[in-house]
C-alpha cells in the first residue's frame, strides 16, 4: 500500500509540475525573464569563449560563445547567487536581483588560484563555501577526471585531507571522514540519501563513478540537515548539470589501467531544449585480480559492473523538476586470502567442507571471469528532485525510492545457491521551504527521513533479520549577514523506530540450513531461532551553530559547534548470523542506547595571489559510541563459529580528535606546490574507570598522512594542446601504533611512502573546440610493497601464519591509467 501511494504522489507531482511549465501570461511575462552579457579578459578587453555562467540554486546554465557572450532564459524574478568560472581565471561570484538586473557583463581576472566555489550541500542556498560556517571541502569534474587512476568514486575522494576510505580490494571503498565510517556518513546522490546495507564491510558506494561531476564532503556532524547516520558526515555525489539551452552535447570515454587490467568505458548525453532537459549516461567496467610483488595477483579481487542512468526534467520560471532513474550491477569477486602454507601461493575453496584446496593457477588469475564465489550487488534508484518558487521562498521536494539486492554466492559445489541473500526496499522524503524572514535572515523548514522494508531471500546465511523502519525529522536553520560575519545556527529532532522480524531455521533440509517458513516454529523439530521479534524506538535532538568573519577579502575565520544524533542500525541491535564476504559471524545487542556526538572545529583561511594556505582543527566526544570488537576463547584463540571469527558490538565513550593544514604556493604563474597534513586521533573513554592500553584507541583510525605535489598548468597551452598539466606527487603515511590491539582485532601498520604523477590536456582544432582529453596518472611508481592500515584485506589469510612472514594481503602495486575523453556536439547552430 505504501508503494502504491508513493508511485501517485510523484505521478501527482509531475503533473502538477507539467502544469505549472504551460505557458500563461502570468506564467511567461510578468515571472520569466532572462540574464545576459558579455565576459571579458580584464587585461586585455578581449572575449572569453566557453566561460560558464550559472545560478545553482535554480540548476540554470550558459556558456560563452566565440563573442564572450551568453544569455540564460526562464529566469524568476529575485535575488539569487550567479557564479562565473573558466579555468585559470578567478570565480566571480555575485548576488543579483534578477527583478531589476537583465544584463550582466563581467571582467575576469588571470589567476593561478581559482577561489569563489559554491557549495549547494547543507546550506539553505547556495553559498561561496568559503563563507559556510560548517566545514566543506568540494572538489570539481576537473579534480575527478585526473584521479584516472581511482577504482571508485571513494578512491576519488580519499585522499582530500580529512577524508580516507576502508576498503576491500580495488572496487570496495566506503567512505571515512575524520575516523568514522559506516552507517555514521550518509553518502547522497544528488541530495538523495544512498543506502544499500551500510553495515557490510565487503561492497563500496552503489554509485556509476562515470556519472559523477562534482562532489561535495560535509567534515563532521550534519545530522542537523540528513538525520540519524550522518553524525560524522556527509559525502553528496552530484550528478553532471544540465547543458544550456539548445545545446545536444556528449562525450564517449575509454580507461585501461595496466595493474589490473581494468577496462572502463562510458557514453554520455545531455540535451536541453526550451528548458525541457534529458541526459543520460551509461557505463561498463571490467577488471581481472590486482596484483603486487609480494603477493602476485591477489586471487578473488576481479570484477564486472555494468551502470545505467537517465533524466528528463524541465527548467522553466517556476523553477525546476528532474525525474531520474539508475540502475548499478556489480559482480565482485570474494578474496579469503587462503593460501599454500610452503608456497604462500593462493589456493580456491573447490567443496563445501573446504577440507582441501588447490592452487588457483595462473591463468584464472590472470581471466576476467568471475569466479564461482562472488558477490552480486544490484540497485535500482527512481529519484525527483523540484525546486518550486513559492512566494519570496522555495519549496523544495527530494522523493526517492531504491531497491537493493545484495547476494553473495559462496557454495562452490552449488553455484547457484546463495549464501547471503537480502532484499532492501527504501522510500526516503526531503522537503524544506527556504525563504527570507524579517531583516534578511535566511531561514529554511523542513521535513525528511525515510521508510525501510529489508527482506531475507532464499539463502543460507543470515546475519540480520528481516526489518522495517520509519525515520522522520523536522529541522530549521536560519543565517544571517552582519557586515563581515555570517552567522548560521539550526535545530532537529530525529525519531527512529525499527521492527525486526522473529526468524527460525530448519536445520534439518538437504545440503543446508534454511528459513523456516512453517507453522509452530517453536515446537517443530531440527528448528532453531535464528532472530527475537524486536520493537525500539530511538529519538534525539540535534543542532548546530557556527560563524564565519571574513576579515578581508583575503583572510577569514570559522568556527562551528554542533550535536549530532544517530540511532543504532538493525547490525548492531540484532546481528546474528554470518557474512561470508566479510569473513565475520556478527552478533549484535538490542540493549544499545543512541549515540550523541558533541563536536567544535575552527579553522583559518588565507589566499593571497601566489599562496593559498589554511589551519583546521577539530574536537568530537562521543557517548554510547558504538564499534566491533573480536570474540576470543578462554585460551586467547578467535572464537569460531560457522568457521568465521566472531565479533560482537560494544559500547563506551569516545573522543576523536585532530585537524588538517594546507599550503598551495605559486612561484610561478603556472607552478604549483601543494601540501598538506591530515592528523586524526580516536580514543576509547571506556564507561568508567581506566582503560587497558589494548582497548584505548578506535579501530580505522587513519595515521598521520602528508601530501606533497609540484604542478605545472599550462591553460593557454601550446598551439592546438591546451588546457595542459603536468604534477608529481609523494604521500607518506605514517605508521599506525595507536590501533585498537584488543582481541586481535587489529594490529600493528607499518609506515610507507608512495610516489605518484600524471599528465594530460586538450587537443583543440582551430576554432578552439576541444576534440579530444587526455589523463595519464600513475600510481605507486616505485612499486612499494605496502599494507594500509584502513585495507580490510590486512586480516585475510590462513589461521597460522608461519613465523617470519607477513600475515595479510598487500595493497596494489604501481599501476599507470591512461583515460581518453572524446567530446562531441550536436547542437543546432547557434543564433548568437
Amino acid at each position: 500500500m505504501k508503494s502504491k501511494l508513493f508511485i501517485l504522489y510523484i505521478l501527482s507531482f509531475f503533473l502538477l509540475a507539467a502544469h505549472a511549465s504551460a505557458k500563461s501570461p502570468i506564467a511567461e511575462e510578468v515571472i520569466a525573464g532572462t540574464l545576459s552579457g558579455t565576459i571579458t579578459d580584464k587585461a586585455d578587453g578581449r572575449p572569453i569563449p566557453g566561460v560558464t555562467v550559472s545560478i545553482p540554486d535554480l540548476r540554470n546554465g550558459a556558456l560563452t560563445n566565440n563573442q564572450g557572450k551568453y544569455i540564460l532564459k526562464h529566469v524568476p524574478k529575485g535575488i539569487y547567487l550567479i557564479q562565473i568560472s573558466y579555468v585559470g581565471y578567478a570565480t566571480i561570484t555575485e548576488k543579483v536581483d534578477l527583478s531589476k538586473t537583465s544584463v550582466l557583463d563581467l571582467q575576469l581576472q588571470s589567476s593561478a588560484i581559482e577561489a569563489g566555489e559554491v557549495i549547494i550541500t547543507g546550506v539553505t542556498k547556495a553559498t561561496e563555501l568559503k563563507r559556510s560556517p560548517i566545514p566543506i571541502v568540494a572538489v570539481d569534474k576537473k579534480f575527478i577526471e585526473e584521479r584516472a587512476g581511482a577504482g571508485n568514486i571513494i578512491d576519488a575522494i580519499a585522499n582530500v585531507p580529512g577524508v580516507s576510505a576502508v576498503t576491500t580490494g580495488p572496487n570496495v571503498s566506503k567512505p571515512f571522514i575524520h575516523g568514522l565510517g559506516y552507517n555514521r556518513v550518509v553518502t547522497m546522490v544528488d541530495g538523495i540519501r544512498q543506502e544499500g546495507q551500510q553495515w557490510g564491510d565487503e561492497h563500496g558506494i552503489e554509485v556509476d563513478q562515470n556519472g559523477v561531476d562534482r562532489i561535495e564532503v560535509i567534515k563532521g556532524p550534519a545530522s542537523l540537515a540528513y538525520g540519524s547516520d550522518a553524525i560524522g558526515g556527509v559525502v553528496n555525489l552530484i550528478s553532471p548539470s544540465p547543458v544550456p539551452e539548445g545545446k545536444i552535447l556528449g562525450s564517449v570515454q575509454g580507461v585501461y589501467g595496466t595493474n589490473q587490467g581494468l577496462m572502463n568505458g562510458s557514453f554520455r548525453l545531455q540535451g536541453n531544449q526550451n528548458g525541457l532537459v534529458w541526459g543520460t549516461v551509461l557505463s561498463s567496467k571490467e577488471a581481472k585480480d590486482y596484483q603486487n610483488d609480494h603477493d602476485g595477483r591477489v586471487y578473488g579481487t576481479g570484477y564486472k559492473e555494468t551502470d545505467a542512468k537517465a533524466m528528463i526534467g524541465l527548467n522553466k520560471a517556476w523553477g525546476y523538476s528532474y525525474l531520474n532513474a539508475s540502475l548499478f550491477d556489480d559482480k565482485q569477486e570474494i578474496p579469503d586470502g587462503s593460501r599454500d602454507s610452503v608456497s604462500r601461493k593462493f589456493t580456491s575453496q573447490v567443496t563445501d567442507d573446504d577440507l582441501s584446496r588447490p592452487i588457483v593457477p595462473s591463468s584464472v588469475l590472470n581471466s576476467y571471469k568471475i569466479t564461482p564465489l562472488y558477490q552480486r550487488v544490484q540497485l535500482y534508484r527512481i529519484y525527483s528532485n523540484s525546486n518550486f518558487i513559492v512566494g519570496n521562498g522555495n519549496l523544495i521536494v527530494n522523493l526517492g525510492y531504491q531497491y537493493s539486492h545484495r547476494r553473495e554466492f559462496t557454495h562452490p559445489t552449488d553455484e547457484s545457491e546463495p549464501g547471503l541473500n537480502l532484499n532492501l526496499k527504501t522510500w526516503t522524503y526531503d522537503t524544506k521551504y527556504n525563504f527570507t524572514l524579517g531583516d534578511n535572515y535566511e531561514t529554511s523548514l523542513g521535513v525528511n527521513g525515510m521508510y525501510q522494508s529489508n527482506t531475507l531471500g532464499e539463502g543460507t546465511d543470515f546475519p540480520i533479520p528481516a526489518y522495517h523502519q520509519f525515520d522522520i525529522g523536522p529541522f530549521f536553520v536560519i543565517k544571517k549577514t552582519y557586515g563581515k560575519v555570517d552567522i548560521s545556527a539550526g535545530a532537529r529532532y530525529d525519531v527512529r523506530t525499527f521492527t525486526g522480524q522473529a526468524a527460525y531455521i530448519d536445520t534439518a533440509v538437504a545440503n543446508y540450513p534454511k528459513l523456516y517458513t512453517g507453522s509452530n516454529p517453536t515446537t517443530a523439530a531440527n528448528v532453531v531461532s535464528q532472530f527475537d521479534p524486536l520493537k525500539k524506538t530511538f529519538s534525539g535532538f540535534s543542532g548546530s551553530a557556527g560563524a564565519t568573519y571574513n576579515i578581508s577579502d583575503a583572510f577569514l575565520i570559522k568556527g562551528n559547534i554542533a550535536r549530532g544524533f544517530r540511532a543504532p542500525s538493525i547490525a548492531e541491535l540484532s546481528a546474528n548470523g554470518a557474512d561470508p564476504g566479510s569473513q565475520i559471524y556478527h552478533t549484535g545487542n538490542a540493549d544499545f542506547k543512541p549515540e550523541f556526538s558533541l563536536q567544535e572545529d575552527i579553522g583559518a583561511f588565507l589566499t593571497l595571489p601566489g599562496v593559498s594556505a589554511s589551519v583546521e582543527v577539530f574536537n568530537n566526544d562521543l557517548s554510547n559510541y558504538i564499534f566491533q570488537e573480536q570474540v576470543l576463547n578462554a585460551n586467547g584463540t578467535p572464537l569460531l563459529t560457522q568457521g568465521y571469527n566472531t565479533f560482537t558490538y560494544v559500547q563506551s565513550k569516545a573522543r576523536i580528535y585532530g585537524g588538517e593544514v594546507s599550503l598551495d604556493v605559486h612561484p610561478l604563474k603556472w607552478l604549483h606546490f601543494q601540501n598538506s597534513v591530515s592528523l586524526t586521533y580516536g580514543i576509547n573513554k571506556g564507561t568508567g574507570g581506566s582503560v587497558p592500553d589494548s582497548l584505548k584507541y578506535l579501530p580505522f583510525i587513519p595515521p598521520l598522512h602528508t601530501h606533497s605535489e609540484l604542478r605545472g598548468n599550462f591553460t593557454r597551452g601550446f598551439g592546438r594542446l591546451k588546457n595542459l598539466y603536468a604534477f608529481i606527487g609523494f604521500d607518506h603515511y605514517d605508521a599506525q601504533d595507536r590501533y585498537f590491539s584488543a582481541y586481535g582485532t587489529e594490529t600493528y601498520t607499518a609506515g610507507y611512502n608512495l610516489v605518484s604523477a600524471g599528465l594530460g590536456g586538450n587537443l583543440t582544432d582551430k576554432n578552439g573546440t576541444t576534440r579530444l582529453s587526455l589523463f595519464i596518472e600513475g600510481t605507486n611508481l616505485t612499486n612499494v610493497n605496502y599494507q594500509s592500515n584502513m585495507s580490510r584485506l590486512k586480516y585475510f589469510d590462513n589461521a597460522n601464519v608461519q613465523s617470519g612472514v607477513q600475515p595479510g594481503i598487500f595493497n596494489m602495486g604501481r599501476n599507470i591509467t591512461f583515460k581518453v575523453i572524446v567530446p562531441f556536439d550536436l547542437s543546432p547552430k547557434s543564433k548568437i
